[in-house]
């Protein structure tokens, strides 16, 4: 990009002005017979791979949840996996916490899972219910000694007891279905023939056995939460797969124990990402894992970020410095970028770095998606996928308080460089919070996930539908966007009276 120069040496400008997302309107393609909501596919890489092959993880629905204590908690990663997506377990906690919220999403998995709840048959009743609820689980194994490697005895679930009519004291053993009396399977057994089992026996849990030891269990509603959840985000093992955010100075034992706790994908955190620390990063990671273990890096808002994290190995790399709803970088530093001009311009050389060495390397649009039409503009104008932080922050599955303010229902919301977060090691404020770049407030409550991405799926579908486009490749290639008066912003929004549900169910 050509630069002009002021002063001499000492300044550059470039010449365009700053733009954002609302600046421009997409110009509808043709809509043929093939472009109908079935056959739109939503599908787009995660990882750098080369041109021509498919990536080491692909999602089908292109949304990624923000790297935020206020929004990706084990829970939200869950519903999100489930429905297409990926999310990233936030890092501004201790290790050992984020590796157990990523080990706790891979646990749920539509296939084998790893017993969560082993009892001894002398445990109460009252303690085996205690223990379900914390772990979110329905049904317990029953082992000699309680241990999870110990000898098999049977298992227990919620539905073979009631606490009022048998009591808190009564023991395991004693409401237990024992080992003689259930369906078993080898270690051997492949999905499909345990679901077999499952289905033939009227079964809602299958043990599979390995020397007398559970080695795991099939649940049936594993098999129908995967006939449900068909767009699932899941590995080779039918594992849901999730993220983690990482950072440039505890990243030597954060990483290890990350991928050591089954993380599918990894993100530096930072709100600059141009910078030798995360190269450093990104290579203390290829060095020790190899290419099995993926770092997204960033945020950047140019080009020469971009190849500089390109060529450091980033497996992705994330578009956006002040456009949140939350950040205030801008404000406070001066430095950002219109998400528009920066996508533009980074969607550009990641085109020309895939031409020049034949890797392709997925945009992450991170900030600046204000509604479900900023989310369509950004994936037209190139970028792979997109990050949402106050989207999800919205929503049933976010780890936030819900409280209500003056009648409305409310969830809490901060972003990572504000003060509540004290994440002032992430700002470079030597361990001391100098100055915020987020704010802590309220979103207002938009009620269940499941809910909201179909319907911001629905909208995303539409707009490619009218732009003649079944793929995002597609959409991409042949979007044509038009810059937006202030003029043409008045002219749809005049002003009228909406009509309130009161007044229509009168009429």
């Amino acid at each position: 990009m050509v630069r002009r120069l002021l002063f001499g040496d000492h300044v550059k400008i470039l010449p365009e002005i700053s733009r954002t997302l609302s600046e421009y309107l997409l110009i509808p393609g043709l809509t043929t017979e093939d472009c109908t909501p079935d056959n739109v596919d939503l599908g787009a890489p995660l990882v750098r791979h080369r041109v021509g092959e498919e990536p080491g993880i692909r999602i089908a629905t292109p949304m990624v949840s923000a790297i935020m204590q206020a929004v990706s908690s084990p829970t939200l990663a869950v519903a999100l996996a489930q429905l297409g997506g990926l999310s990233f377990i936030h890092q501004n906690q201790r290790i050992e916490e984020q590796a157990a919220d990523v080990l706790a999403v891979k646990r749920h998995k539509a296939g084998f899972r790893t017993s969560e709840v082993t009892v001894a048959p002398e445990t109460t009743l009252g303690e085996v219910t205690r223990r379900l609820s914390e772990a979110e689980q329905g049904v317990a194994v029953v082992t000699r000694g309680g241990e999870p490697d110990g000898e098999f005895l049977g298992i227990i679930s919620l539905d073979d007891f009631h606490l009022e009519r048998h009591g808190a004291d009564e023991t395991a053993g004693n409401r237990m279905r024992g080992r003689d009396g259930l369906v078993t399977a080898p270690a051997t057994v492949t999905l499909s023939e345990a679901n077999e089992l499952i289905w033939r026996h009227h079964l809602d849990v299958l043990p599979v056995l390995e020397d007398g030891r559970v080695s795991s269990l099939v649940l049936k509603r594993d098999y129908q939460a995967h006939k449900t959840f068909h767009r699932a985000t899941v590995d080779a093992e039918k594992r849901l797969r999730v993220g983690a955010g990482i950072n440039s100075r505890d990243y030597e034992d954060r990483i290890p124990a990350l991928v050591e706790a089954g993380a599918d994908v990894l993100c530096l955190d930072s709100s600059d990402g141009y910078s030798v620390y995360q190269a450093k990063t990104i290579e203390f990671a290829r060095e020790k894992f190899g290419d099995e273990v993926f770092v997204g890096a960033g945020n950047v808002v140019d080009e020469r970020a971009f190849r500089y994290l390109a060529d450091a190995g980033a497996a992705f790399v994330k578009v956006g410095i002040g456009g949140g709803a939350i950040c205030t970088t801008r404000e406070q530093k001066g430095i950002g970028r219109g998400q528009a001009s920066a996508l533009l311009d980074v969607v550009q050389a990641r085109d020309a770095y895939a031409q020049e060495t034949g890797v392709y390397v997925p945009l992450c649009c991170d900030g600046g998606l204000l509604n479900d039409s900023h989310m369509a503009m950004a994936l037209a104008m190139g970028a792979d996928f997109i990050m949402l932080g106050r989207y999800f922050a919205r929503l049933d599955e976010s780890p936030s308080r819900k409280l209500q303010i003056g009648g409305q229902w409310y969830k809490e919301y901060w972003g990572e460089g504000s003060r509540r977060a004290q994440n002032a090691a992430r700002y470079g404020q030597r361990g001391q919070m100098v100055f915020e770049e987020g704010v802590d407030g309220y979103v207002p409550y938009a009620g269940s996930m499941y809910d909201n991405v179909e319907r911001t799926r629905a909208k995303i579908i539409s707009t490619m539908i009218s732009c003649g486009s079944t793929n995002l490749r597609d959409f991409t290639r042949d979007a044509v966007l038009v810059p937006v008066s202030s003029e043409s912003f008045k002219q749809t929004g005049a002003e009228i009276e909406v009509r309130r549900p009161a007044i229509a169910a009168g009429e």
